[in-house]
């Protein structure tokens, strides 16, 4: 599809197949790990990068571009590259961009595992994280230097379901010329476009609620149109404005094409290898079909659920920015679509460690299930699962305490919902 100012539900189920030869309706499934050349001279072009085309199914693959172009297009980003899981796009962002010596800085609020990636696993990349907080955007600035090389926040926390103040964090950042990572994986497209805000990188884990049935691990990044005016010889990114000498002295700043995704496909899935398999793709394109009708009913019952939750007597309190008393409420109604927020909730009840892990078990509609996004309902304690790695000091920093409970709500009958939770914290 040409015309991109379709809207999202139509992008989702259309944009970027032009059906093959054999005119399928569905998009087929290029299972298969290399391509065949016309010539040795077209085989020595592509991979001189002179020509574009397909060579091996760890750089690209006919179903996976579908996906990719599908993606970018719900996004309004100018390409999209897919990869194994949701870990393996941030990391790629990361690395895409900072290496030994140099800094990226963190919101306070995001994904356990994230956090855990960010603090751990890239120190001994040597690579630091500085943390700032999303309350308060003032913390921000003042952690910048000339080894800043990102900044990483999440739209839609998961799973302090805590919305950051993206305007305001993409004008310090445009400030210093410093590339803007977020994680729209909550939110979706459906619900907020990072990039029409400021923001110069999205990524995702397709594993929620893009595919939607928790059938498949995989990930996604999209970079803007444009993005190549802050990358363009600016001392922060060396390595896009220097010769390559893995390419014959490429220089990825001079190439007209999305520069930022081409390094990540060129570089990094052509060295490390997180790659998506085309079955793998295949079963989000077909999640992305129904995302908008099932975004909408996950956050209209999750907010049937916010209130319930919010008039029980053992529930101390419940966090869901769709409620008017809501700390992000405003930022709610400023950043996410219709006034939907997704179906994740998280609320604390009047108990302990163990009381909470106990009202967990107690569920029947609810499984006990880390991931989020699914049709079905998913309930976790985070505390002892999802941010188990922090130290009590730690989790308080990032909102979490020891009696949260976190809800992906799903698509049953709402009503069902309520009555499996209130039978749960009254048992």
């Amino acid at each position: 599809m040409k015309n991109k100012s379709f809207a999202p539900e139509t992008l989702a189920i259309h944009q970027g197949y032009e059906r093959d030869t054999q005119k399928t309706m569905n998009v087929p499934i290029y299972q298969s790990t290399a391509y065949a050349f016309d010539s040795s001279q077209q085989a020595g072009a592509r991979f001189a990068l002179q020509e574009l085309g397909n060579i091996y199914s760890r750089l690209t693959n006919p179903t996976n571009e579908v996906l990719e172009k599908r993606l970018a297009a719900l996004e309004g980003g100018a390409s999209g590259v897919v990869t194994a899981s949701g870990s393996a796009a941030i990391f790629y962002a990361i690395i895409n961009l900072a290496s030994t010596g140099d800094n990226i800085i963190v919101a306070d609020k995001i994904y356990g595992g994230s956090a855990n990636l960010f603090t751990h696993t890239l120190k001994t990349f040597g690579i630091e994280a500085r943390v700032f907080c999303i309350d308060d955007v003032n913390t921000l600035e003042p952690l910048i230097d000339n080894k800043t090389k990102a900044i990483f926040f999440e739209s839609l926390s998961n799973p302090q379901i805590a919305i950051a103040p993206i305007e305001e964090i993409t004008k310090i950042a445009k400030k210093y010329n410093i590339i803007t990572i977020c994680d729209n994986t909550v939110a979706t497209p459906i619900l907020c476009n990072p990039i029409s805000w400021g923001v110069d990188v999205v990524v995702h884990s397709l594993s929620k609620y893009a595919s939607g049935q928790g059938s498949t691990i995989s990930g996604a990044i999209i970079d803007r149109d444009g993005l190549k005016d802050i990358i363009k010889d600016n001392p922060r990114y060396p390595q896009f404005n220097t010769p390559d000498p893995s390419y014959h002295g490429l220089i990825y700043a001079d190439v007209p094409l999305p520069i930022f995704n081409l390094r990540v496909r060129t570089a990094l899935l052509r060295d490390i290898g997180a790659t998506l398999s085309p079955f793998n793709a295949w079963l989000v394109i077909q999640g992305l079909e129904t995302l908008k009708i099932r975004i909408h009913e996950h956050s209209n019952n999750a907010l049937k659920i916010a209130n319930f939750l919010k008039s029980h007597p053992k529930v101390h309190s419940v966090n869901y920015p769709a409620l008017e008393e809501n700390p992000y409420f405003a930022r709610s109604q400023k950043y996410l679509k219709d006034g939907l927020c997704s179906g994740l909730i998280s609320f604390e009840i009047n108990g302990d460690f163990e009381s909470t892990k106990k009202i967990c078990n107690n569920t029947e509609i609810f499984s006990i299930v880390v991931n989020i996004g699914d049709t079905k309902s998913l309930i976790v304690h985070p505390a002892s699962t999802t941010h188990s790695q922090l130290s009590p000091e730690d989790l308080i920093k990032v909102g979490i305490l020891p009696n949260t409970i976190r809800l992906s709500v799903g698509l049953e009958n709402a009503s069902d919902l309520i009555s499996d939770l209130k039978s749960a914290l009254e048992s």
